[in-house]
């Protein structure tokens, strides 16, 4: 890169301003030039996460970076991740390890630990890779979380690199955000502010332009490059459920938007397919009747187990059976399927047993051990038949053992072993599986198994590259722009 920038760091004024998909296209062109480039982001708090090369767990937004940049994911990428179990307290996951479960006070004393994890992961890609795009986290501009700040500012300074600062257009106040947001620094920090970047730009750029050139005479700094509104793109999100992909299709998915959903890119497939109408139902809203209801991914199996019982999704299910629908439960929301969930040792939260919905004749108990794994194998629902079945691929991420008490139906076959389990009438079915309709072939089959025959396959893949792609190509003026400083 120009300036003989070994490292870059992408910052934010705001959660979701499109960090992210920035350090993407900026590892995406890089590679394209052959240059070994690297992401990394030192701190994230997400719950969508991916398991990595070396066994490990990193935020999801890292391992789409690393397909970016043409690597496999791996844990130094992000060597700290949290994810929320309770509106103040968290795991904390360090070089893709679970180290502890922490309130915000305790894991604000941790960061210094944190940070020498932190700097141990920068100096191991460092001696690996010629260019590394650092993401921050949140916004530099939080004060009260500036002493010990280990996942903007506080990083930048340590390692001494230049910093582009991102805003939404889309949202408003573009230029109160840049400016308010150099406010909040310290001298030295706003120095390391090489320049900014527009994000989610329509319209005519000329109505734009007096603007650049006020925030340009008032900071000194240069608009490195306004970067257009992309439609439809299919990139893993971090964090926060996209609503926007509505489709209009005939066969509608229930998703209950649990308070603790973790990994809901397990659905962004069902999301892109056109046969498909794939709804997340939140607290208090009204369910429309549906084809099939899935039960997501839980931080907190239990409490978000009690929140469905509280909301009544309990006999909305055995309303949706009784009518022969059909309903598929994926790691927390398999465990919530059973008889019982019991936590002895306090892995979510307080030690005790909650009853599950009594749907599949099993037992679920939390363990201290967490199984990280990629794994790919065959569907079995669909070998019955006689048909060559399916393959499946994905990734498990889960702590706790479910034992069948009966007599239950594998879902999978994977790495010679029987996974997961249906119901004797076959409407149900659970699985530990992340990702598992990410597969076209895995895709389609489940879809045929809860009712959907369609000539559709959906490459979640080719989707995404082809999204990354297209960020890249929008941001080839901030690449020469950076190039030229």
């Amino acid at each position: 890169m120009g300036m003989n920038i070994s490292t870059l760091m992408v910052q934010g004024t705001t959660s979701d301003a499109g960090k992210s998909t920035v350090v993407a296209a900026l590892c995406r062109l890089l590679h394209r030039q052959g240059v070994s480039v690297v992401p990394m982001k030192p701190q994230n708090m997400a719950l969508n996460s991916a398991v990595t090369i070396d066994g490990g767990e990193i935020g999801r937004a890292q391992a789409l970076q690393a397909i970016a940049a043409g690597l496999p994911a791996h844990t130094d990428m992000n060597p700290v991740l949290l994810k929320p179990s309770s509106d103040i307290g968290a795991q904390v996951i360090v070089h893709g390890k679970v180290r502890a479960d922490m309130d915000a006070r305790d894991y604000h004393q941790y960061k210094t630990i944190a940070m020498s994890a932190v700097l141990e992961s920068y100096q191991r890609l460092q001696e690996q890779y010629d260019a590394i795009i650092v993401e921050g986290a949140g916004s530099p501009a939080e004060v009260n979380l500036r002493d010990r700040d280990i996942a903007n500012m506080g990083f930048a300074e340590a390692v001494d690199c230049p910093v582009i600062l991102v805003a939404d257009i889309d949202r408003g106040g573009v230029f109160a955000h840049f400016i308010g947001t150099l406010a909040c620094l310290s001298e030295s920090e706003q120095q390391r502010i090489i320049g900014f970047v527009i994000n989610r730009f329509r319209g005519d750029i000329g109505l734009l332009e007096p603007g650049l050139e006020w925030l340009q005479k008032k900071t000194g700094k240069p608009v490195l490059a306004v970067l257009p509104y992309l439609h439809g793109l299919q990139l893993d999100a971090e964090d926060a459920i996209q609503s926007s992909q509505h489709s209009t299709g005939k066969f509608r998915i229930i998703v209950p938007a649990i308070p603790r959903i973790s990994n809901h890119t397990d659905f962004d497939a069902l999301r892109a397919h056109p046969d498909v109408d794939l709804q997340f139902i939140g607290p208090d809203m009204p369910i429309p009747a549906a084809d099939l209801i899935i039960l997501p991914g839980s931080k907190n199996t239990r409490a978000d187990l009690a929140f469905l019982q509280q909301q009544g999704w309990d006999h909305v299910l055995e309303k949706h059976l009784r009518y022969g629908g059909k309903v598929i439960g994926i790691c927390g929301g398999y465990q919530m399927l059973g008889q019982v969930v019991s936590d002895p040792h306090g892995v979510e939260g307080i030690p005790g047993d909650s009853d599950g919905l009594g749907l599949l004749e099993m037992k679920t108990e939390l363990t201290q051990e967490k199984r990280l794994q990629q794994v790919s194998g065959v569907c079995m629902f669909e070998a019955e038949n006689n048909e060559s079945p399916a393959a499946v691929s994905g990734y498990e991420i889960h702590m706790g053992l479910t034992y069948a008490t009966h007599s239950t139906l594998p879902v999978f076959h994977i790495d010679g072993q029987n996974e997961g389990a249906r119901s004797a009438d076959d409407l149900i079915l659970g699985t530990y599986l992340h990702g598992l309709f990410d597969h076209p072939e895995a895709c389609a089959a489940l879809l045929s198994w809860a009712g959907l025959k369609s000539e559709f396959r959906i490459d979640l893949s080719a989707l995404r590259e082809h999204s990354i792609d297209r960020v890249a190509d929008a941001c080839i003026p901030l690449l020469m722009a950076l190039q030229a400083l």
